[in-house]
């Protein structure tokens, strides 16, 4: 398995593709004007306590007040508090929490009128970027995120990701960071910890202990409400999260961008930074070199094709998301209908897995799978699904298939779902949209698939567009055709049809029903 990371700069955005094999899996958007990313810590005041909800109104600086649940404040809500106010003040100068006094714990069942006040200063984190209608949603329990470690000040707690089963590493582990553990801030030790040596670790908290008096050196002139941490760029964040040895390059077509990505694989694994290209041709954008414009184009509209003529729908409603799995119109060497739909499910079952992360899908998602009578089969597919989203960082839940066959899933949702339009202005009607042309390639492929099962000459015609597209250069998609099928596909460019119009004939010249 081989992951690729794709960047692509613009005046106005820069564009992230996630490749596993080749095939798109993450694709993420970050723009000049966005102010709001998850990790972001702002000093800003309360606006209005609301009892009724439990909650607090803050004004971040967003055209709509952030959410501050009380569940969110943290237990040592009076301790931050007594520290901003300290150091504001410039009563306070040193950071490192060493010799600061903790107030009390806050009741965890309490009122948020009883902690919090208007015009009251806070530091607060964004954990939901605005979406839709909302504001951002935050919480005052502070976390800055490293390689191995996340350091949550005031607090004392140690602990270790569940996602590490060697008992004698979580021990390993937890020992090393209690002996270099500072007062005052607790730790929580990811994943990619596992086997890292003192060394590793020891930095990692030396950074994020930087950032943290950086961080508090803002806060006696900051004004209110105001910006004083910013998560990393999206790359080096991206990059934080999900790099791991099967990494194996990193292409960039801007070169300040290349240089601090590279400067930052430095920091966390010197032994890779070799991967790190800068893309300079000219010719071709480096999203169509990777094929990743194309990627786009065909799966993000409502009908999502996959192998063997098989596709899913994917609705979105305000309440949750539904996808259908539909084996299409085709023929199959499976023996029964009950082969049938079990293979059909286990394509669509890892190309849903994809789908979530590609379009950060959060919420309630249906999945209705094609029905299957095998209790054994539900199981394989259940099974299967899980290990297919076991890579997926957003936290997410699966429940087994229903007594329908639905299977339901609820995924974090922290940040607006990707959406990108696929469909285009109809060049036959003014009034018109029609699906991306690029997916007509597809839709031909797949069906000739199955023509040429049945059929030994065919004859495909197309708008005369669609035929140079498909029979000039080299290889042609006709060529590839005829070394997949070893048959010879004849094309016939048609004036009369409009552009997605195509239809297959046999050599008799009788219509073939796609």
């Amino acid at each position: 398995m081989n992951k690729e990371l794709i960047i692509r700069s613009s005046s106005e955005a820069v564009d992230f593709a996630l490749l596993k094999d080749g095939k798109l899996i993450e694709l993420h958007k970050e723009e000049e004007k966005s102010n709001f990313q998850v990790g972001d810590i702002f000093i800003a005041k309360i606006r209005k306590p609301v009892a009724g909800l439990n909650a607090a109104f803050v004004n971040v600086g967003f055209e709509k007040d952030a959410f501050l649940h009380y569940h969110d404040l943290g237990p040592n809500l009076a301790s931050q508090l007594k520290f901003i106010k300290l150091v504001s003040a410039g009563k306070l100068k040193d950071f490192s929490l060493k010799t600061f006094q903790f107030e009390k714990e806050i009741d965890k069942d309490g009122t948020i009128t009883d902690v919090l006040s208007s015009n009251q200063s806070v530091l607060v984190q964004v954990v939901k970027e605005p979406i839709s209608t909302k504001g951002p949603r935050i919480s005052a329990e502070l976390s800055l995120a490293g390689r191995f470690i996340v350091l949550v000040p005031f607090s004392d707690r140690v602990s270790i990701s569940q996602k590490i089963e060697d008992k004698k590493e979580k021990e390993r582990l937890k020992r090393l960071v209690q002996s270099i553990k500072p007062k005052g801030f607790g730790v929580i030790v990811r994943t990619v910890a596992e086997g890292k040596s003192t060394v590793e670790l020891e930095k990692d908290l030396q950074n994020l202990l930087s950032r943290w008096t950086a961080m508090c050196k803002k806060l006696p002139t900051a004004h209110h409400p105001s910006k004083v941490l910013g998560e990393l760029n999206r790359a080096s964040s991206i990059l934080r999260d999900v790099f791991n040895d099967t990494f194996s390059g990193i292409q960039i077509d801007d070169e300040e961008l290349y240089n601090q990505t590279k400067d930052y694989l430095q920091e966390i694994a010197p032994s890779k930074q070799s991967i790190v290209k800068f893309y300079q041709s000219k010719d071709t954008p480096i999203f169509e070199k990777y094929n990743i414009e194309r990627q786009i184009k065909t799966s993000f509209g409502k009908t999502v094709s996959m192998s063997k003529g098989a596709y899913l729908i994917i609705e979105h409603t305000e309440a949750l998301h539904v996808i259908d799995v539909n084996s299409g119109n085709r023929s199959n060497k499976a023996t029964n209908q009950e082969d049938t739909a079990m293979e059909v499910n286990m394509i669509a079952a890892a190309e849903i897995a994809r789908q979530l992360r590609l379009r950060d899908m959060g919420g309630i998602i249906v999945v209705d799978f094609i029905d299957m009578s095998n209790p054994e089969n539900r199981k394989v597919l259940f099974d299967f699904l899980k290990e297919e989203m076991s890579d997926d960082k957003a936290k997410h839940k699966i429940l087994p298939p229903s007594k329908f066959g639905l299977v339901q899933i609820t995924r974090q949702r922290v940040r607006p779902e990707v959406n990108i339009k696929t469909r285009e202005e109809d060049p036959n009607n003014e009034s018109g949209e029609i699906e991306a042309p690029i997916q007509i390639i597809d839709k031909i492929a797949f069906d000739l698939e199955r023509i040429l099962k049945i059929h030994k000459h065919v004859v495909l015609n197309v708008h005369p567009f669609v035929a140079a597209y498909l029979s000039k250069g080299f290889p042609s998609l006709r060529s590839r055709w005829f070394l997949e099928h070893k048959k010879w596909v004849k094309i016939i460019p048609r004036d009369a049809y409009t552009y997605l119009e195509y239809h297959f004939y046999d050599k008799k010249g009788n219509a073939i029903l796609e």
